[in-house]
């Protein structure tokens, strides 16, 4: 057996806020979206994630971080992190950069050496 991730869910009582950030800020595009029932199924390169509107999603975790790999840090700091925040070089070579969505989930972006 082989197994491949294909999406991550995330539940959400913001979800129209958490779309457009995703979409706007991060440039995820939108291969479902259902308004009424709050789902929408965006592309991340070969994964997906999936949003879901819920009335209560749970608490955050501390224990994961959505990484995203990016073509440009310098331009992600500018439009999604807040001010004073910085790109960290990695012991490993790449580049991150730690942002978290508007229902405080911890999303890393990252960049491997050119």
């Amino acid at each position: 057996m082989k197994a491949e991730l294909y999406a991550v869910e995330l539940r959400t009582v913001r979800w129209e806020e958490m779309l457009a950030w995703y979409r706007k800020k991060l440039g995820l595009r939108a291969l479902i979206r259902i308004p009424e029932e709050q789902y929408a199924l965006l592309e991340a390169g070969n994964a997906r994630l999936a949003l879901i509107g819920r009335d209560a999603p749970d608490e955050t975790s501390a224990r994961w971080s959505l990484a995203l790999e990016c073509d440009d840090l310098d331009e992600a700091l500018k439009v999604v992190a807040p001010a004073g925040a910085r790109i960290l070089r990695n012991s490993e070579g790449y580049q991150e950069l730690l942002v978290h969505d508007p229902d405080g989930n911890r999303v890393r972006l990252f960049a491997w050496p050119g």
